[in-house]
């Protein structure tokens, strides 16, 4: 599975941008999706995921400004950035986790893409 990611951008605080992720092979329609979002200097934290069957969960930070989406025909993921704010500058990553085996989950990780909010 190859997952390249795109749409980040420069963007003025209040700005909104969409953020996708298509995903290459037969396995997106039966993976969990997710965003990460890594601030310079910090740690990669989740932003939001998405089940197989479209049940979404968000990092308290974004509620009510991000909504992730997905097409399983088009093995494609979204995240639509809503009301900027300086703090989500940094690199955004999609995922796919899969389980493996009994308590087993493999992640796929894609490149990355750059989102920058100025003040």
């Amino acid at each position: 599975v190859q997952l390249q990611a795109s749409g980040g951008g420069l963007v003025q605080a209040g700005g909104s941008l969409r953020l996708s992720c298509e995903a290459s092979g037969s396995l997106f329609s039966t993976s969990i999706m997710g965003w990460y979002h890594q601030a310079p200097g910090k740690q990669r934290e989740m932003v939001a995921t998405i089940t197989s069957g479209g049940n979404t969960n968000y990092a308290d930070s974004v509620k009510g400004r991000f909504t992730i989406s997905r097409d399983n025909v088009k093995s494609t993921g979204y995240l639509q950035m809503n009301s900027l704010k300086p703090e989500d500058t940094g690199v955004y990553y999609c995922n796919l986790r899969r389980q493996i085996g009994i308590g087993l989950l493999y992640d796929y990780w894609g490149q990355g893409t750059l989102v920058t909010v100025s003040s």
